[in-house]
């Protein structure tokens, strides 16, 4: 089984301040929230930024690592991959969004990664099936899964009566033919795109998710939501011609140079850079520690301060120091905000020279920016968050976007620009219905960031 995980999805991208501050009644104005919400806005297609990889040679150890290693630890024996053409089927009551997104991600994915992809016609059999299952019944079986895939399945009632099957073994696999995937029903409509990506791309190809990468989906933290350049050069490297179901990892490694070459020319062009490691066990669980929504602040606090010792004892990769830098600032924001702004300065400092980080560095605007809020400075937090939005819709979060939306318009209000408040509220509230779905969701946000306002401070 491979899984969207709740607490990295939910903890990471939408700012542990806000959704820990109290939901209580909006400042003036609240008829915004407190009136119909607005229709809901979503994304027009776009093509993402393509990606920006120069080293094949590191490229190809990525490769490698996502298709032949579990995220367990354990690794896979042989490389599989659907062959021929791929058909995708919808099951259960399909969200009205959910066939927009799947249409608009297969688009991509037969444009961007050269994969023969479509949607199943009626009567035809669906080599991968998104079912949409009772959210009761998910939380029932995989209560820590906001989503997932298996192998070897076609529907819910298969998987539920087997799950211990060798069949639904990854590891097992000579091709893939059957893949299923399942979301719960009361998803989010951003949360059902985001699952259909990953859930769907890891049914396609990488099985694996690395902390290293920060362009990508294939990476626990999730500050990427939707398939980036390099996922879909990922994609279309496991779909090339020269490889086929069955191969060993040194028989891909062998062909991968040849492949890189010829779809990524400039990532000949430069000396590589150095070998990658995998980070530790223990850094790995500490970081999962400090992302878990249902540990203490002080337990949260103290994973992240340990992951950031052994991260930098152990020479981690930059993006997995960056992300303990970012977990301490996160634990300590409330209590030590000065010493918060000195991680988030850290974190920022490496992100700024990695691929990809955009989004990244949005979400440090964005809890800088409530810090200079409860700090009383309105006019510096208008300026972080002005600076932050055209990331986070680039990167099409709208469950981003509307709370930084939402921040300015408090901001706006303690600046004594009530039409500047009012008219974000109005803005947000349309994105807040794509990112959270239904309407008390949205009005919860709302009110845990008008708590953030100095006056209620």
């Amino acid at each position: 089984m491979k899984d969207r995980s709740r607490s990295c999805a939910g903890a990471l991208l939408l700012g542990l301040l806000a959704a820990c501050a109290p939901a209580v009644p909006l400042p003036a104005p609240p008829v915004e929230v407190a009136a119909p919400l607005p229709e809901m806005r979503t994304f027009a297609p776009t093509t993402p930024p393509a990606h920006g990889r120069t080293d094949n040679a590191r490229l190809g150890r990525d490769v490698l690592d996502l298709l032949f290693v579990l995220e367990s630890g354990r690794e896979l024996e042989r490389f599989t991959r659907f062959e021929g053409t791929v058909r995708v089927g919808l099951r259960g009551a399909v969200p009205p969004t959910a066939r927009m997104d799947l249409a608009r991600l297969i688009a991509r994915l037969r444009a961007e990664a050269g994969i023969d992809i479509v949607a199943a016609a009626p009567g035809t059999v669906p080599g991968i099936v998104v079912e949409f299952v009772p959210a009761r019944v998910m939380r029932a079986t995989v209560p820590e899964a906001a989503c997932f895939v298996v192998p070897g399945v076609s529907d819910w009632a298969a998987f539920d009566a087997d799950r211990r099957s060798p069949a639904l073994d990854w590891a097992r696999l000579e091709t893939r033919a059957t893949v299923a995937v399942f979301i719960p029903d009361t998803a989010a409509p951003q949360e059902v795109r985001d699952c259909l990506h990953e859930e769907i791309a890891q049914g396609l190809g990488p099985l694996n998710d690395l902390w290293r990468l920060t362009d990508s989906v294939f990476n626990d933290d999730n500050f990427h939501t939707v398939l980036t350049g390099f996922d879909m050069l990922v994609l279309r490297v496991v779909h090339d011609p020269a490889l086929q179901s069955g191969m060993s990892r040194a028989e891909v490694a062998e062909r991968l140079p040849r492949i890189l070459e010829r779809i990524n020319p400039a990532g000949g062009r430069v000396a590589p850079t150095p070998g990658t490691a995998r980070p530790s066990r223990a850094w790995a669980a500490r970081i999962e520690a400090a992302i878990t929504p249902g540990a203490g602040r002080a337990t949260r606090a103290a994973a992240a301060r340990g992951a950031l010792i052994l991260a930098e004892r152990e020479g981690a990769e930059p993006a997995e120091r960056a992300l303990s830098h970012f977990l301490v600032a996160r634990s300590i924001s409330l209590a030590d905000p000065a010493a918060a702004l000195d991680h988030y300065a850290a974190a920022r400092a490496i992100w700024a020279r990695l691929p990809g980080t955009a989004p990244h560095l949005a979400q440090l605007d964005m809890d800088t920016a409530v810090i200079a809020l409860r700090a009383g400075r309105p006019e510096a937090a208008r300026g972080m968050i002005a600076r932050a939005l055209p990331a986070a819709a680039a990167a099409e979060n709208a469950a981003l976007l509307s709370t930084m939306l939402m921040i300015d318009a408090v901001a706006a209000d303690a600046s004594g620009d009530a039409r500047g408040a009012r008219a974000r509220w109005l803005d947000s509230l349309g994105w807040a219905r794509y990112g959270f779905g239904a309407d008390d969701k949205v009005r919860a946000r709302a009110g845990s960031i008008a708590a953030l306002s100095p006056s209620r401070s």
